[in-house]
């Protein structure tokens, strides 16, 4: 008979921290597109089995809804600290504009907008949850121009949509931060002729 004094330790396994599967899973997304990450590349990257991934999330549409709650949290691009009524309105465009093209090109890895990103996937509830987010930000956007130029402010909200997806598409495409930031000081020269001082 064979003894050892090794002691098999007892009791169930360690679970899964939910929130560090959320940052993990966040920068899947991002890298690749939520199109392109299969449940099975989110087990295997967070080390569990599929029950466990189904038991947290419930699907991977529910993953990536938390990830957006996350996104939101930590790294969304501040709004209302850019755009405050104490600033002209250009410059605070302007100013949102050169932070959209900084983060979207912080990480070659996963360049662009999460969230910009994410209203282009094929999953109907996911592309959702993204367009949720991403209209939540033109409506900022908008109510913000309209407080002091009503007038354009549907006109200038979409134009600052448009150049911040551009943005994001150019960032995922391998631009880098002057070439990013080169096109958000144009559309910031845009809006100055745009909008009375």
């Amino acid at each position: 008979m064979v003894t050892t004094n090794k002691s098999r330790a007892r009791g169930r396994p360690r679970r899964f921290d939910p929130d560090a599967a959320v940052v993990t899973a966040q920068q899947l997304f991002h890298e690749r597109g939520y199109d392109a990450v299969s449940v099975a590349d989110v087990t295997d990257a967070l080390g569990i089995n599929p029950p466990s991934f189904y038991a947290a999330f419930g699907s991977k549409a529910g993953l990536y809804a938390r990830v957006l709650d996350h996104w939101t949290a930590t790294e969304a691009i501040p709004l209302a600290d850019i755009l405050r009524p104490d600033v002209p309105v250009v410059d605070a465009l302007a100013a949102l504009l050169e932070e959209a093209a900084r983060r979207y090109a912080s990480d070659p890895a996963a360049g662009g907008c999460l969230v910009l990103e994410g209203t282009r996937c094929n999953d109907e509830g996911a592309r959702e949850a993204a367009r949720a987010l991403n209209e939540g930000a033109e409506t900022f956007i908008r109510d913000y121009v309209a407080a002091r130029h009503p007038d354009a402010a549907g006109e200038v909200a979409d134009f600052v949509s448009t150049a911040m997806s551009g943005l994001s598409a150019k960032a995922r495409s391998g631009h880098d931060l002057p070439r990013l930031l080169a096109t958000a000081r144009l559309a910031g020269r845009a809006l100055a002729l745009t909008l009375p001082a």
